[in-house]
This record gives C-alpha cells, sequence and structure tokens, in this order.
C-alpha cells in the first residue's frame, strides 16, 4: 500500500454516554502514535482526529455510526486501532483509569 492511499473503517459508538471528552481524548493520545492522517466522520463531516475538540465538535452519542479514514504508513493499523478503541470504550473503563 503507498502512503497516499486512504483506508476506511466504520465503527458504531457503544459507550452509553457517547465519545465526551476523556474517551476523546484517548482517541486523540492514540491517533499520536500512528505515521498517519487520521479522520472521523459522521453526518457529511470530517474532523482531524488528533484534536479532541474535533471530535467532541461531532456530537458522537451512543449508537451513532462512525466513519474512519487514514492516509500515511501505518493507515491500516492505525484504522484498526481506532476502530478497536471506540468499540470497547466503556463508562466503567473511563472511571477505572481516573481514580
Amino acid at each position: 500500500m503507498s502512503a497516499g492511499e486512504v483506508v476506511e473503517g466504520v465503527v458504531e459508538v457503544r459507550n452509553p454516554a457517547g465519545l465526551h471528552a476523556r474517551p476523546a481524548g484517548r482517541v486523540a493520545e492514540l491517533v499520536a502514535r500512528f505515521q498517519a492522517e487520521v479522520e472521523l466522520g459522521h453526518g457529511g463531516e470530517w474532523v482531524d482526529a488528533s484534536s479532541v475538540l474535533s471530535i467532541l465538535s461531532l456530537g458522537l452519542t451512543r449508537g451513532t455510526v462512525v466513519r474512519i479514514r487514514a492516509r500515511g504508513e501505518e493507515a491500516v493499523e492505525a484504522v484498526r486501532a481506532v476502530a478497536e478503541l471506540i468499540e470497547q470504550l466503556t463508562d466503567e473503563q473511563d472511571f477505572q483509569q481516573s481514580g
């Protein structure tokens, strides 16, 4: 795969509280680890997944289907990791990690 190709994925937000500040921060931190530009999309709007404020602007609530797209050397890995994280996020995990 070349660095210019776009990789896409789709995931549903399962966290009862949606993608609020703490889980959005976890997504942004994860994205920073990859050699890829990653974006999240919903309702025709795409935002930079490395920005917590941009992620929050999407207003992602439980049951929302989120599109993920990435371009770069580690695009495949980034899309897979972000999808897995969003799918696994729960308020209980957020509480345990903040404690």
